[in-house]
């Protein structure tokens, strides 16, 4: 396959890229079948954002960490690099889709791989109404935050904030309260992927509410409608033994 190399700016990763662009050949990015990506989670969250926005369909993508946790990644090895990727194992990965009204009336559509996070921009504890399918299931969540996490998500930002892991393919959506006040008794819920979940901000101009989905920032915003875009399926590969569904398993029971 042609294959494009990308690599982060830090200093490991640009010495990485030389050494394989060296042992290999190489294409640019938009002929590419496969990229090679090297870095660490945040670096191949950017990587798949630009598969999102190329021309035609978002080719699969194969991760070495040159990074600090590299959940997202393979280990980095320069040599066998034909014969690793003739073996790797495909996982696809749905992306959320994040539409943003803001208070002043502008509307931004984003995608979203890990999350979409909604968050407090004051000291005002944020005031949401929650609605599920056009139903309202929480009239007034007062919290810092809240947040949907796909399950390639759960493990980042949502356990951070104590929320389940989802097991890849798992076919749900992890909806987590932030610092929850009101009901202090709620803990979030786990929603079946074909959910449209819809927050609105309750008195937006005395408490304004972000809007994050991945890296992307959306400020002062009066609603956020969130639902799964299944035309914009990514790919990413692995080595056999750092499939990314058996380090999900694997860390329900980290310590």
């Amino acid at each position: 396959m042609k294959r494009a190399l990308v690599a982060s700016p830090t200093p490991p990763a640009q010495a990485a890229e030389r050494e394989l662009r060296e042992s290999y050949e190489w294409v640019p990015i938009d002929q590419a079948e496969l990229v090679v990506a090297l870095g660490g989670d945040g670096f191949m969250l950017q990587t798949l954002h630009a598969m999102l926005d190329r021309r035609g369909d978002p080719v699969p993508v194969f991760g070495m960490n040159l990074g600090t946790v590299g959940f997202l990644m393979n280990d980095w090895r320069r040599d066998g690099l034909d014969a690793r990727l003739e073996r790797t194992r495909p996982f696809k990965v749905t992306p959320l889709q994040m539409t943003a009204r803001t208070i002043a009336g502008e509307t931004f559509v984003h995608p979203a791989i890990n999350e979409v996070s909604l968050l407090r921009e004051t000291r005002q504890t944020a005031k949401l109404e929650v609605t599920v399918n056009e139903r309202v299931v929480i009239p007034e969540l007062a919290c810092d935050g809240i947040l949907a996490a796909t399950p390639a998500g759960s493990t980042a930002y949502n356990l951070s904030a104590s929320g389940p892991i989802l097991p890849l393919g798992s076919a749900m959506i992890a909806l987590t309260p932030i610092s929850a006040f009101r009901p202090r008794r709620w803990r979030g819920a786990i929603l079946p992927e074909k959910a449209r979940i819809t927050l609105k901000v309750l008195e937006a101009a005395k408490r304004p509410v972000s809007a994050v989905a991945d890296q992307h920032e959306v400020r002062d915003v009066a609603q956020v409608d969130i639902a799964i875009d299944r035309s914009r399926e990514l790919t990413l590969l692995f080595d056999p033994e750092h499939a990314l569904d058996d380090r999900i398993t694997m860390e329900q029971f980290t310590a």
